[in-house]
């Protein structure tokens, strides 16, 4: 699924895949809790900032891919949140966020252009 140049990630090696490719460039990934209003919110503040495209972003729906939810939570050693995002580059996390922090101003700010 693409929603907005967001990709989902369903499976561990999509998630692997990412991983790895932070080495190359920066990637945001964004834990998404589809029952939750405040992951909504966020969703759409992510969504209106990936219009301009200056990043791979990926997105997590943390209750339909649990494991793949887990398995980014011990990759990157941040305690699982949900909404919450991370700007990754070569396996580091540069920035991270949760709940109504999550806001179109503050990423642009933080990701690089």
């Amino acid at each position: 699924m693409n929603v907005e140049n967001i990709q989902e990630l369903t499976s561990l090696e999509e998630w692997r895949d990412v991983w790895k490719r932070s080495m190359d460039s920066p990637v945001l990934v964004f834990k998404h809790s589809t029952s939750c209003m405040i992951s909504a919110r966020a969703f759409k503040q992510l969504k209106a900032f990936q219009k301009e495209g200056r990043v791979d972003c990926y997105m997590v729906k943390v209750i339909e891919n649990r494991t793949v939810s887990e398995k980014i939570a011990k990759d990157t050693d941040v305690q699982h949140k949900s909404p919450q995002i991370f700007l990754i580059d070569q396996q580091q996390i540069i920035w991270n966020t949760s709940h109504w922090m999550i806001t179109k101003k503050r990423l642009e700010k933080v990701v690089p252009s």
